[in-house]
């Protein structure tokens, strides 16, 4: 995989994250108005909160493995680039600094789906649910 194709497909990620996240504050939305009984509106309600808790959890876990691999990556440029008679040219991967945001394949993943938008809707999603009623 290239660098395109990984950043290609870190942004479909983030979209796809954002999508559900939206749908289940859309379903929960609707509660109220759908389910004539409180107490099982509630309870559903309670039940998409640990949907939604569970999803962010897995975005978390997600961003985590992705980050371990953008830096393995950049370990692996800066010692090539480091080699006396290197074989090969890197492609810029982990162009940028060791803080987060920046270029390359590291910053597209800080930026994406664990310290981006994506994981601020599952906040307010999270918040929303357990405040509905």
């Amino acid at each position: 995989m290239d660098y395109n194709d990984a950043e290609q497909q870190v942004s479909q990620i983030q979209t796809q994250a954002q999508d559900v996240m939206q749908r289940l504050q859309a379903v929960a939305q609707k509660l109220p108005q759908n389910v004539p009984d409180a107490t099982s509106a509630r309870e559903l309600a309670m039940d998409l909160r640990e949907i939604a808790i569970g999803f962010k959890q897995q975005q978390q876990q997600m961003m985590f493995i992705l980050q371990q691999m953008g830096q393995h990556i950049q370990e692996l440029e800066k010692a090539v680039d480091t080699h006396p008679n290197s074989p090969v040219q890197t492609r810029g991967w982990g162009g940028m600094s060791n803080n987060l945001g920046g270029g390359g394949f590291m910053g597209t993943l800080t930026t994406g789906l664990g310290l981006g938008a994506g994981m601020a809707v599952g906040e307010d999603l999270v918040g929303d649910l357990f405040n509905l009623f």
